[in-house]
């Protein structure tokens, strides 16, 4: 299981502690220094069932700053992929991808359910 996440990210930090009380075992990932490629975003997305404006982090400055609720609506699924592997700061963190799951954000009954069942 991958857990990316950024360390000064009061959600992630929640999540984090979470997964641990629980014994959940992850590889840890920091999605600013690693950020994930168009192509693992292409297979989690698919994986998940979720609509791909879920994966943007919708409240990051960088978001804000780059205009995207205007401008997404008018890019392509392929461009919006390539603009959210051009930084890590515009994923929704954090993300755990298991064999056959796909979490983002916390919620912590969707990874009760998910994780621990």
């Amino acid at each position: 299981m991958i857990f990316l996440q950024y360390a000064k990210c009061s959600t992630c930090k929640k999540a984090k502690k979470w997964l641990d009380e629980h014994g959940i075992a992850y590889t840890d990932r920091p999605i600013k220094e690693e950020h994930p490629s168009a192509d693992e975003l292409k297979e989690w997305h698919a994986k998940s069932g979720l609509p791909l404006k879920r994966f943007f982090n919708t409240s990051g400055m960088l978001y804000r700053e780059m205009n995207l609720k205007e401008k997404l609506p008018a890019m392509s699924e392929e461009e919006q992929y390539e603009l959210l592997a051009s930084d890590g700061m515009l994923v929704k963190r954090p993300l755990v991808i298991t064999d056959d799951a796909v979490l983002v954000g916390f919620r912590e009954s969707e990874w009760e359910r998910t994780l621990l069942s």
